[in-house]
């Protein structure tokens, strides 16, 4: 790992709970169903030669693979992309979740075969199974809930399959989780499917976009960033978790510290209107749906907070809801989004 992920390993240490009035509060986005996720240790074992059992440790399971899965699904379009930049187009049978987000432009046209198994939501039990998948990979658990009507991962097992849960997308990592974890990512299902080179390609382009960012900003004093979720008249502050690192690692100085008492158990929390004033941030981050709840995001911003500077000098930095989810290639675009308007003369 370069620099830049061992200085990343330090940042925005807190712990798990939840909040049930911000689940409520974000339920309606995926974004928030990653808050319920659980944790991750991982130890590939070896690179993935032919022959070779890998092993890694995923969310407290072990999972072996004796050969490369050849029935591979991806439960969000974050998933799916990171398959389909490792090279195993050929082995996806399915993909979910398709019109939660679009995938980028230069690897879009690879899926267009590809079977679409859900569109808004996680594939029931039926239409997964019925593709005899040998390996899921998923943003969260929360995909994998069986009293949603989902298979759980017990079921998949039965059924010859076994899940991957992104690296930040457990519940015991949650709340610690780091842009760097899609590294850890990377580098396991690269060893599962037998692709190290491409997965040691992609991890080095990774790298090298981060530290990049890294070296733009140098010692430059940073701006103070407040990052919100707003729906509707419900105001929620991001004070941990892999949404506050992407700010830590962008360049910003998060006014909410991941230590506090509101964000012991839970990355997020909702606040009073006057949290933020008090704080006043020279930027705001919020994270959205599409474009219309982009525009009554900055509506409200506007509307409530006139006099904070981030809204005096029109420092209002929209995030699609997809780049914030765990195991997502989207984290690291959600870093240069937000380091080249906080450093607008570095990048």
């Amino acid at each position: 790992m370069t620099g830049h992920t061992a200085r990343a390993a330090s940042r925005h240490r807190s712990r798990p709970r939840d909040l049930s009035t911000v689940c409520a509060a974000l339920a309606v986005l995926p974004l928030v169903l990653t808050a319920c996720g659980t944790g991750v240790t991982t130890d590939p074992a070896g690179t993935g030669a032919a022959g070779e059992t890998v092993t890694v440790t995923n969310c407290g399971r072990e999972l072996s693979f004796d050969s490369a899965p050849d029935s591979v699904v991806g439960l969000m379009p974050s998933q799916t992309e990171l398959l389909l930049r490792l090279g195993v187009r050929d082995s996806i049978v399915g993909q979910a979740q398709t019109e939660v987000s679009a995938l980028p432009d230069d690897i879009a046209d690879q899926a267009a075969d590809i079977p679409v198994l859900s569109a808004e939501a996680p594939p029931t039990r039926e239409d997964l199974l019925a593709v005899a998948p040998d390996l899921v990979a998923s943003p969260t658990e929360y995909e994998f809930t069986a009293e949603q009507g989902f298979a759980s991962i017990e079921q998949l097992d039965q059924n010859g399959a076994q899940a991957y849960v992104a690296t930040g997308g457990c519940a015991d990592r949650r709340n610690t989780a780091e842009v760097t974890d899609v590294l850890t990512d990377i580098t396991d299902l690269g060893a599962i499917l037998r692709v190290p080179d491409a997965a040691e390609e992609l991890t080095r382009d990774t790298e090298g976009r981060l530290d990049a960012v890294e070296a733009a900003i140098g010692d430059a004093p940073r701006p103070t960033v407040a990052q919100v979720y707003v729906e509707g008249d419900s105001l929620s502050a991001i004070g941990a978790g892999i949404e506050a690192d992407i700010i830590g690692t962008a360049g910003g100085d998060n006014v909410f510290d991941p230590d506090a008492p509101e964000f012991a158990d839970f990355f997020a929390a909702q606040i009073n209107p006057e949290e933020i004033i008090d704080r006043e941030p020279e930027a705001i981050v919020f994270g959205v749906s599409g474009p219309e709840h982009e525009e009554q995001t900055r509506e409200y911003l506007r509307g409530t907070f006139p006099d904070v500077p981030a809204v005096r000098n029109d420092l209002l930095i929209a995030l699609p809801a997809s780049d914030l989810y765990p195991g997502s290639l989207g984290n690291v675009d959600a870093v240069e989004t937000i380091a080249r308007e906080l450093y607008p003369d570095a990048l």
